[in-house]
């Protein structure tokens, strides 16, 4: 987590800053670059990365590693006042652990126009049909985060078609 001895960024920039930061060590171990930060008052209380893949995991989301990094370090499952920092759109199950964990507000940078759920493709976030609203903002570095993203796919299909062309 942030050291807490260095100032703490303060605008939605600085913060999906940090969450490509943890979105870029996902790249590194092979996964899917997404990286989730949960801040409250300023300061992280959970972070996470993608760890699907090594973990063998599906449920092992940045979000949701995210939230359980939180829960944690602060013995509650309940998160209040919280707001998620993360590189891409919530999916449908993380969406659902947002809600349940009552976080306040999600933050993302990419749309993800395949299984999005805070508004591309579902709108469980934020829908007033459920016990807890949550406020999105989306797009927040965007660019930065979808260039991430197609870079690691470009990547990932030019090793299959090397691997297919040696075989």
């Amino acid at each position: 987590m942030i050291d807490q001895a260095c100032e703490a960024p303060k605008t939605d920039e600085e913060w999906m800053q940090y969450a490509l930061s943890l979105a870029h060590r996902a790249d590194e171990q092979g996964e899917v670059p997404v990286g989730a930060v949960l801040v409250k008052d300023g300061v992280v209380v959970g972070e996470g990365w993608n760890q699907p893949i090594a973990g063998h995991d599906p449920t092992a989301h940045a979000e949701i590693m995210a939230l359980r990094n939180a829960g944690q370090a602060v013995s509650n499952y309940r998160l209040c006042d919280t707001t998620l920092y993360v590189s891409l759109e919530p999916c449908v199950m993380c969406a659902g652990a947002i809600i349940h964990s009552r976080v306040s507000k999600v933050v993302y940078a990419a749309a993800d126009l395949k299984g999005g759920a805070a508004g591309s493709v579902f709108t469980i976030l934020g829908t007033d049909q459920l016990n807890h609203q949550v406020e999105v903002v989306g797009g927040v570095m965007a660019e930065a985060a979808s260039s991430l993203l197609s870079a690691f796919f470009r990547r990932r299909r030019a090793e299959k078609k090397a691997a297919r062309a040696s075989s």
